[in-house]
């Protein structure tokens, strides 16, 4: 997982989200049960995070 995975991932878990890792290394994000976004442990597109955090704000994530 690189730094800016990191910091959103604990910027998730503070603001009351669940994190888990799958098997296969992929970032698994959950709120109350419901799936929020999943993210790649390794990814290889710039946008990819991007993605995650508009969809994790969608469900009402906080980034600056």
């Amino acid at each position: 997982m690189d730094k800016q995975t990191k910091k959103v991932v604990e910027a998730l878990e503070e603001q009351g989200f669940e994190v888990r890792i799958s098997k296969k290394q992929h970032i698994i994000v959950t709120l109350d049960g419901r799936l929020v976004t999943t993210m790649s442990g390794t990814a290889s597109d710039h946008r990819a995070i991007r993605n995650a955090i508009a969809q994790a704000r969608r469900a009402g994530f906080r980034w600056p």
